[in-house]
Parts: C-alpha cells; sequence; structure tokens
C-alpha cells in the first residue's frame, strides 16, 4: 500500500486555471520571426534606409524600457521578453523610408514611455504602444510622415512607381498607393480598370509607403506562421479584413453589377494597399490590447474595419488602419463585458 502521506495534494488557486508550457518571451519570439519575412521585405524594396529604421526603433524601445525599469519600478528588467523587440519593429514598418533617424528614436520612447510603461508595463496597457508611437509622430510631424520616395532601390522600369500604376508621378505626400485612389474618387475620375494592374504591385510590394507595410505575401507568410503556432487566431483579421472588404465592395464609387470585375477591383485595391494586413495580423490581434472571447475579437475586428472605411472613405486622411485599431482598443472593455459567455446553470432572477 502507497504511503499516504507521499500522496500530491489538490493544488488550488485562483483562477484563470490556464496553464501552456508558452512564455511571454517564447510568444514575443514567434512574432519576431513571423515578422522577419516584411523585414526582409523591407530591405529589398527599400534598402539600407529600412535597416537603419529598425535598428533605431528596436534600440530606442529596448533602451527606454530598461532605463524606466531602472529609475522608476525598480523592478526586475523585463527586456529580455521581446516585447520591445516587437514594438520597435512594429513601428518601425509604419514609418516612411525617408524618415529622419531622431524622429524614430523620437516615436520608440513615446511608445514605450508612454504606451505601455506609464500603465506598469506589459500586460498593463491599454492601447497598443506601436500605434501609439505612430499616432504621436504623426501628430508630431505629419509632413515628415506622409512623404515618401518615389521609386524603391533594386527596381527597374516603370514597376518601381510609389502608386504601382503604370504612369510615372512626382515623389510628393499624395502619391501613396491609397492617395491616388482616393485623389481619383475626390476629382470624379475614378476609373476601376486603370487600378487593376497595380494590385500585382501590391501584393508583392513593389510599391511606396510605409516600410513593413507594402508587401502583402511577406505579411501572410508571417501570419500564417502565428496561426499555425496558434498565437492568433482567425476573429480579429477575418472580421477585420472581411468588413473592410465589404464595405468597399457595396460603396465601391462606381453604378455597374456588384460581381462586375470594376466593383472587385476597388475592395481588392483596399485590402491590399495601405497597413490593413499588417494591421490586421501584427496590432490589431495584440493579446492584451484586443477582446478576451472569439465573440468580442469578432465585434473588434468588424469595429476596426468600420472604422478604415469611415477614415479612407469620408475622411480627409488616405490611411486609417492605425486610428480605427487605437480607437477599438478604448472598447475592449466595454466589449468584454458584453461578450462575456453565459455562466453555465445560471438562472436569471424574476424581476
Amino acid at each position: 500500500m502507497a504511503d499516504e502521506t507521499q500522496t500530491p495534494l489538490l493544488h488550488v488557486s485562483t483562477s484563470p486555471h490556464i496553464r501552456h508550457k508558452e512564455s511571454v518571451s517564447s510568444i514575443m519570439l514567434c512574432v519576431v520571426i513571423a515578422l522577419v519575412p516584411a523585414l526582409a521585405a523591407s530591405l529589398w524594396f527599400f534598402g539600407t534606409k529600412a535597416l537603419l529604421l529598425t535598428i533605431v526603433c528596436i534600440a530606442f524601445c529596448v533602451l527606454t524600457e530598461w532605463v524606466i525599469i531602472k529609475l522608476m519600478f525598480k523592478k526586475p528588467s523585463t527586456i529580455g521578453d521581446f516585447s520591445a523587440v516587437v514594438t520597435g519593429l512594429l513601428i518601425a514598418f509604419n514609418l516612411p523610408p525617408d524618415l529622419p533617424l531622431w524622429m524614430a528614436a523620437a516615436g520608440s520612447v513615446f511608445a514605450i514611455g508612454v504606451g505601455k510603461m506609464a500603465f506598469g508595463g506589459l500586460g498593463n496597457n491599454f492601447i497598443n504602444p506601436a500605434l501609439a508611437g505612430r499616432a504621436f509622430l504623426m501628430a508630431s510631424y505629419p509632413a515628415a510622415m506622409t512623404t515618401f520616395s518615389k521609386t524603391q532601390p533594386f527596381l527597374k522600369s516603370q514597376i518601381g512607381t510609389i502608386n504601382g500604376l503604370t504612369q510615372k508621378i512626382d515623389a510628393i505626400s499624395s502619391a501613396t498607393p491609397l492617395t491616388a485612389i482616393k485623389d481619383a474618387v475626390l476629382s470624379g475620375n475614378l476609373q476601376p480598370l486603370d487600378f487593376q494592374y497595380a494590385l500585382k504591385n501590391l501584393f508583392i510590394g513593389n510599391v511606396g509607403g510605409c516600410i513593413g507595410e507594402t508587401s502583402v505575401i511577406a505579411l501572410l507568410l508571417g501570419a500564417i506562421f502565428l496561426l499555425y503556432k496558434r498565437i492568433i487566431g482567425f476573429s480579429v483579421p477575418i472580421s477585420y479584413i472581411g468588413s473592410v472588404f465589404i464595405l468597399f465592395w457595396i460603396f465601391n464609387g462606381t453604378t455597374g453589377d456588384l460581381l462586375a470585375t470594376d466593383a472587385l477591383i476597388i475592395p481588392t485595391y483596399h485590402v491590399l494597399a495601405g497597413g490593413l494586413m499588417l494591421g490586421a495580423f501584427f496590432m490589431a490581434t495584440d493579446m492584451v490590447t484586443c477582446p478576451i472571447t472569439t465573440k468580442g475579437r469578432a465585434i473588434f475586428g468588424i469595429g476596426c474595419g468600420i472604422l478604415t472605411f469611415c477614415i479612407r472613405k469620408f475622411g480627409g486622411y488616405p490611411e486609417g488602419v492605425s486610428y480605427s485599431i487605437l480607437i477599438m482598443n478604448l472598447f475592449v472593455p466595454l466589449i468584454d463585458r458584453y461578450a462575456r459567455p453565459k455562466m453555465y446553470g445560471k438562472v436569471k432572477k424574476n424581476a
């Protein structure tokens, strides 16, 4: 007979009763790995400018977190969990290639210092730190944040145009793919078939824009890896991208049949252009700042999609991904409250 004194006792603890072998550092390392294809694409299309921006952003994010912990919290360093590295990568991916390095450093310091550490560090921040840094830079230096290079290095002929179209244009702030289609709508000269040839360039990444958002195929490779590792789910990306596609499909600015080619080009263009793919897979899915339940995440994604559509369609700013995610971050507690699953066996009291 076994000695009863050696029998393991029942361990009782408070919720949540979830045990998993994954740690914060391993999850963040997987995110870094998933961002490598997009980083490689940025180096190919934008050269050393992208590399310098990435190095500066990562370095200042890590340094800022280390300094704040040492001077303010006096807690063990958390820079080894790679969360600051992920924030630095995402900030860099949201910057134009010609942005001065000191601005990139300032945005990184703001992202970590204000967007993350001011609320207690990882797990306590209620908005995405990388997007907070980008919003800070957009408010402080709008001209620098909306000026893009006309052509990318290593590319030749017409395929190097900034908006992915076949015609050459000047390197000005209105030359991005989203601004090109917005200008066409505002001028009343929208011809959807003129934009169909840009879809391939948008998918590959051979267009102007922020260094980490242009190559859809590179972002999808990283997203597939995160989905395979179950670090992110399908709820947010599908609801986000799907709602943007459906809204631009219905309100595409054409008067023809919704199943016609020209009616499908506009929503496809909006899905591939700008930072939608980067935001949907790598920022809206942030574990800390998105809802907990599947239903809540679907609501969150749809809300991001509606806001992105409204900003792109009716706003003066051609892009809307960053602000839509930041705004929906503020509604996460409310969404979690009303998307909670019903308790099993609970009986509603009579009024």
